[in-house]
């Protein structure tokens, strides 16, 4: 259990979302309470000041488990600036500053580095945590980095890396009840927050969950689920700043059709609090993190409407094989064993079945780019989209 100072946290966001239900009327969509949960200024999960990744916090993510991740990436970027004759790089939700150091080191290597390195972040915590890793990583590179607090100025030209931020979007969770659809609330009853099932109210969830039901068909007298209705104003804003380039989105997933499986029928929302996964999305606001799986179609189609073309879709693993991963591992001295080992064992989290290697995908959306992507080179996936 969280100690007293956290408590006393998380109890301070539960009062901002108790007020915001009376002000609502009442209840408040799910989607918005979420986005509470996570980025209330001040004490949303990502908004404060915790640790949030690694061994001390709360889930690792890629960049964490090695630094073949982050130097396969920037083989990518690499290959985009000889297209374009240069470039920069944008990545959305930086966490803890390891990705762009390790981007940036491989790409000093080739001599191939960023005009820019732009890190949009919102978070006071993790902007001043990205900042010491870099300092103390990448002393030499620091003028080439700036921080956002919101989209750059129009045409740019380069790379939009996000890594696990589509998951953190917040989600409207929606409910068919033998043939009635239903959207979830948060409300306050008997002295605490509850889920509740009404009428639907958010725009466009209506016609997003009719395709669900026509996908499932008689599958769906008893389905629960998510829907991500800002992935697409989100793509559309991106594609207004980017004049030619590669967006690449990698997160954990699926194509549609294996996203609304009849037998996924209470949805893929997830929360992590300690290294520990369970399902209550009410637990302890502001101290765990809430997340659902991305429909990669909804991407794929949201960026094709947003003006981008599909640069390609695969999973992880087979994004990492085609940067360059196998090269990687082979220039590690084996009779080097405490690092080599801790090499190999990061490779496998990241590549394996049963860890992230199919359970993540890599979705690439580009404007003016000019033949195959390498990471896109071992295996194209898009016809599964």
């Amino acid at each position: 259990m969280p100690n007293e100072n956290a408590k006393a946290h998380s109890e301070r966001l539960v009062d901002r979302i108790r007020e915001e239900i009376e002000a609502a009327g009442g209840r408040l969509p799910f989607d918005r309470y979420m986005e509470l949960a996570l980025y209330a200024p001040g004490l949303g999960y990502y908004a404060a000041g915790a640790r949030k990744f690694g061994e001390a916090g709360d889930f690792v993510t890629a960049p964490e488990l090695s630094p073949l991740f982050a130097r396969c990436l920037a083989r990518q970027c690499k290959q985009v600036f000889e297209q374009l004759g240069g470039g920069d790089i944008l990545e959305f939700g930086a966490g803890s500053g390891v990705m762009a150091a390790d981007i940036l080191l491989e790409l000093k290597q080739f001599q191939s580095l960023p005009g820019r390195y732009l890190m949009l972040e919102l978070s006071p915590a993790l902007k001043a945590r990205q900042r010491e890793t870099l300092e103390q990583k990448v002393p030499d590179l620091l003028d080439r980095i700036e921080w956002l607090s919101a989209m750059p100025e129009m045409d740019f030209q380069g790379v939009v890396l996000a890594n696990e931020l589509l998951d953190a979007m917040p989600v409207n969770r929606f409910r068919i009840e033998r043939g009635k659809v239903l959207e979830q609330f948060v409300v306050w009853k008997e002295g605490q927050l509850n889920c509740e099932w009404f009428e639907p109210v958010a725009p466009g969830l209506i016609p997003a969950v009719g395709t669900v039901q026509n996908l499932l068909g008689s599958d769906c007298s008893d389905y629960e689920s998510e829907v991500n209705l800002r992935i697409a104003p989100w793509l559309e804003t991106v594609s207004g700043i980017f004049s030619a380039g590669l967006l690449l989105l990698i997160d954990y997933g699926y194509p549609r059709a294996e996203f609304y499986h009849p037998q996924r029928d209470r949805g893929t929302l997830m929360c992590y609090y300690r290294h520990r996964v369970h399902p209550d999305p009410l637990f302890l606001p502001g101290l765990q993190d809430l997340t659902a799986h991305v429909d990669f179609t909804a991407v794929a189609e949201a960026g094709l409407a947003a003006g981008f073309s599909l640069a390609g879709y695969t999973t992880q693993t087979y994004f990492l094989m085609g940067t360059g991963l196998d090269e990687l591992v082979a220039a590690s001295d084996p009779n080097d064993v405490v690092p080599h080992m801790t090499l190999v064992q990061g490779v496998k989290r990241l590549t394996l079945p049963s860890e992230m290697g199919e359970r993540f995908k890599a979705l690439g959306l580009g404007k003016k780019l000019n033949g195959p992507l390498a990471g896109f080179s071992m295996r194209e996936m898009s016809e599964h989209l």
